[in-house]
């Protein structure tokens, strides 16, 4: 997600088909961090002539190479994986390469400022148009929509699913990490097919400032720049004093990494009704449960 928002390069999949993505046979490297890694890469890198690199001193796997990462160094580093990648791809020869031919477009690399200029123009920023939308009734609210894929629920299902509901409704929806990608994938971030899915205000809204229903904010560790967006909707005014007091939400519906529940706590502490799809696994300590 942070390369296509930085650098518009086109994204394969979320989280659950990096091994997927690695059995096209045209992977030259893979290269991993420390969370959302299957386990079982590795392995899988050993079927193909994929090489399989990590990068983090907090994380190297079987089977794989590690290059780790240093900020001082991080151009140097980086072409260095890409050299390996290079030296590669030779390999590929006689082997058996399936891409499949499914692509779909998408707006994508929305930020708190670009937001700001899109909704009041380059001349005059503003998030009026959003408050007044909500204000007027057009828009019912805004909602966060966000987190991992999880083996438990069919894939994409959550995400999707649970998207095209608030859009009905009038529910304009922001959307970060797995959850944006699986959104690009049905279509809900290219504006020339999403507005289908969305009921009259949201579809007046988006047409007259230019914008897809659903704005992509980058990737899953970026939920602070939704904050400031709602900051942002606060300060503009008529709408509450606080976070706490608009008609926002944040859901994970298939969340699965420690990191989405810490994200929800700090989301639920900033005064945002927050759901979490799949149950947490305290929940057998009631005491503890009570207290979340």
């Amino acid at each position: 997600n942070e390369i296509l928002m930085r650098h518009g390069i086109p994204i394969a999949g979320n989280f659950l088909q990096q091994e997927l993505a690695l059995s096209t046979g045209a992977v030259d490297a893979m290269i991993v961090d420390v969370q959302c890694v299957m386990p079982a890469l590795g392995e899988l890198a050993k079927c193909f002539h994929t090489k399989l690199i990590s990068t983090s001193p907090k994380a190297k796997f079987p089977f794989a190479e590690h290059i780790e990462f240093d900020e001082a160094k991080a151009l140097d580093i980086a072409k260095q994986i890409i050299i390996t990648a290079i030296e590669n791809f030779p390999n590929r020869k006689g082997k058996q390469v399936v891409i499949p031919d499914i692509r779909e477009n998408m707006v994508a690399g929305f930020t708190a400022e670009s937001v700001f200029e899109f909704l009041g123009g380059r001349y005059r920023p503003s998030y009026r148009p959003l408050n007044e939308g909500i204000i007027t009734g057009r828009l019912r609210g805004a909602a966060a929509i966000v987190g991992c894929n999880n083996p438990k629920i069919k894939h994409d299902y959550g995400h999707v699913a649970m998207t095209k509901e608030l859009l009905a409704n009038d529910v304009l929806v922001v959307t970060t990490g797995c959850t944006a990608i699986a959104d690009a994938k049905a279509g809900l971030l290219d504006p020339g097919e999403a507005l289908k899915y969305c009921g009259k205000g949201v579809q007046e809204i988006c047409r007259a400032v230019g914008i897809p229903p659903v704005l992509h904010l980058g990737s899953c560790v970026d939920i602070s720049r939704i904050l400031v967006v709602l900051c942002n909707v606060v300060s503009q005014g008529g709408l509450g004093a606080s976070i706490a007091d608009l008609p926002a939400a944040g859901a994970a519906p298939e969340w699965m990494s420690e990191k989405a529940v810490s994200i929800g706590f700090y989301v639920v502490a900033s005064g945002v009704y927050t759901v979490l799809g799949q149950p947490l696994p305290v929940e057998g300590a009631k005491g503890l449960t009570k207290f979340l």
